[in-house]
């Protein structure tokens, strides 16, 4: 059976690094992630876990105002070098601003893209691997992940089997 969803609480900070490290684990040959959620919900948390997962130690911002911030991963055993994306979308005006930007650029299907705030951009981004959503519940946060497409389906079902 194909895993299409899947569903965690996160207790606190730690546990959503810690997934996002997991997630950037099996999303490490690239990918699309959308990240959906309210503001302080833990978009940009769970991306700095992403972006751990590649090595980055250093602090990890949302890029409101700069649209992207862009990771550069030294190479890896096979030579090859991995790019990371992350999008913050909130104060796009209009979605047609993505085009001015060459967004089909970074979305090469080897980098990983982390986008926050997707309806933002609709109708010029691609379809997402994976989509994340991030509610507040308790003292923590509820996590859902939505599949959208094989590789989506493939590191849902790898999550799911590491816990």
């Amino acid at each position: 059976m194909t895993q299409t969803q899947l569903s965690l609480f996160l207790h606190d900070e730690a546990a959503t690094v810690a997934v996002g490290q997991k997630l950037g684990t099996v999303m490490a040959e690239g990918g699309v992630i959308f990240l959906t959620g309210t503001l302080g919900a833990g978009k940009t948390t769970l991306t700095r876990g992403v972006l751990k997962s590649f090595g980055h130690t250093g602090a990890v911002k949302s890029p409101t105002y700069t649209l992207v911030e862009p990771y550069d991963f030294s190479a890896d055993q096979q030579g090859a070098e991995q790019k990371v994306y992350h999008f913050d979308l909130y104060r796009l005006a209009d979605p047609e601003e993505l085009e001015y930007m060459g967004i089909r650029e970074y979305f090469d299907g080897r980098a990983l893209c982390i986008v926050e705030w997707p309806n933002k951009g609709e109708g010029f981004l691609p379809v997402a691997d994976i989509t994340l959503s991030l509610s507040p519940k308790n003292e923590g946060r509820t996590l859902e992940l939505h599949a959208g497409s094989a590789k989506g389906h493939a590191a849902l079902k790898k999550l799911n089997v590491s816990g």
